[in-house]
């Protein structure tokens, strides 16, 4: 390690950076400026984001610009894709998708590459989340089945969809400034907060979203961890059965998938009977 690359990791050390040795390595990828190199050393010292650093971040089997508008594509959101794909077998049947707060335009675009014949249409509050999401999808060859626009969940949308998914904010707005400094500081706030409880977000879309939704379709949130039990009623209420919950790769339940109307047996019905969706396992389809 040169003298330069062992300041840089004694300094990201001192910040609380895990790994600062590879971090400062990478860092040097980056640049073989060495004025370049301090700044973006100093940068992550401040604990700004690697993603925002390098400008991407890799997403299901893409690779995305990030920026400060939105938030940085995470493994954790991957749990969606799994559960669509679970859910169409015959990856022909989706042909209309929508992503509400799509941000990077990741779950919409990694849709759209795992099903072929689909379009699709991804909202975003912040236009220039929008305009990156569109950005992201001509870099990904997929502009020609994509649209983006600016709007406020699904208050200005009509038509049907096959596959809804949504990433909504969902921190309550009490725990967002105990977050990890990458996020607190770095990540927009209205991407993150959820309101008091974390469920504002829940509850303006959930009502709207049986008028989108095909008769054989479904949609697909991202959850918080701990909030399934709250979700699931919101849900219930808007006249949605939840079929399926997925775990992550930690164990946290992040995907629900709801169908429009009641069932007979839902799995929400038997997670009330004593099941865990926290031991159910991850394949994927």
């Amino acid at each position: 390690m040169t003298e330069a690359l062992r300041r840089a990791a004694a300094r990201l050390a001192a910040a609380g950076i895990e790994a600062p040795a590879r971090e400062a390595r990478l860092l040097a990828r980056l640049s073989a400026d060495p004025a370049r190199f301090e700044s973006l050393v100093a940068r992550r010292a401040a604990r700004e984001p690697m993603a925002l650093l390098r400008g991407q971040q890799g997403f299901w089997t893409l690779d995305l610009a990030v920026s400060p508008a939105t938030l940085i594509p995470r493994p954790d959101s991957e749990t969606l894709i799994e559960a669509a794909l679970a859910a169409f077998p015959d990856r022909a049947a989706v042909r209309r998708v929508l992503d509400l707060g799509t941000g990077t335009g990741a779950l919409l675009l990694a849709a759209l590459a795992e099903f072929p014949a689909a379009w699709g249409l991804g909202t975003d509050r912040a236009p220039a989340a929008a305009a990156l999401a569109a950005a992201n999808a001509r870099a990904c060859g997929l502009a020609e089945r994509a649209a983006f626009a600016a709007g406020s969940w699904v208050a200005p949308l009509a038509g049907r969809f096959d596959l809804i998914l949504s990433n909504p904010p969902y921190i309550p707005s009490g725990d967002i400034a105990g977050l990890m400094p990458e996020v607190a500081a770095f990540e927009p706030r209205s991407a993150l907060d959820g309101g008091p409880d974390g469920l504002d977000a829940y509850r303006a879309l959930l009502p709207g979203l049986p008028a989108l939704l095909a008769p054989a379709g479904i949609a697909i949130l991202e959850l918080g961890a701990g909030q399934a039990d709250a979700v699931g009623r919101l849900a219930t209420t808007a006249g949605f059965s939840v079929a399926d919950l997925r775990p992550d790769l930690g164990g946290v339940a992040r995907a629900m998938v709801l169908r429009a109307g009641a069932a007979e047996k839902t799995v929400w019905q038997a997670r009330t009977k004593g099941a865990s969706f926290a031991a159910r396992g991850r394949d994927r389809p």
